[in-house]
């Protein structure tokens, strides 16, 4: 009688898990933030039936992360003014006013007000 053969499931078992054929990990791709998912989110609120093509949605996360680096940025430059260590809402608040345009910074206030009452527990 001839010796037997190891069983395929043995063989398997040897390898170290998480290992590919040439011994080579398969790199994982660095993940990328953007605003994609909330854009869409508000799009399809406003207009059901809209779509935003790929590149599109590259410009409103780069129009997003622009503007929001600019109200950091402002944010900053008031603490430092003001010779305050706290970036606060009331910064936020200013800056807003300072880099938004007449109707849009009003409305933009108030959402903030908002949120920040609805966060805080405040009265509804």
């Amino acid at each position: 009688m001839a010796p037997k053969a190891k069983s395929k499931a043995s063989k398997k078992s040897a390898k170290p898990a998480g290992e590919k054929k040439e011994g080579k990990k398969k790199r994982k791709k660095a993940r990328t933030e953007t605003y994609a998912s909330y854009v869409f989110k508000v799009l399809k609120q406003v207009h059901p039936n809209t779509g935003i093509s790929k590149k599109g949605m590259s410009i409103m996360c780069s129009f997003i992360g622009d503007t929001f680096e600019k109200i950091a940025m402002e944010a900053g430059r008031l603490c430092k003014y003001n010779k305050k260590d706290t970036l606060s809402s009331r910064e936020i608040q200013t800056a807003i006013r300072l880099v938004l345009p007449g109707e849009l910074a009003k409305h933009a206030v108030s959402e903030g007000t908002k949120a920040v009452t609805k966060f805080t527990g405040g009265p509804q």
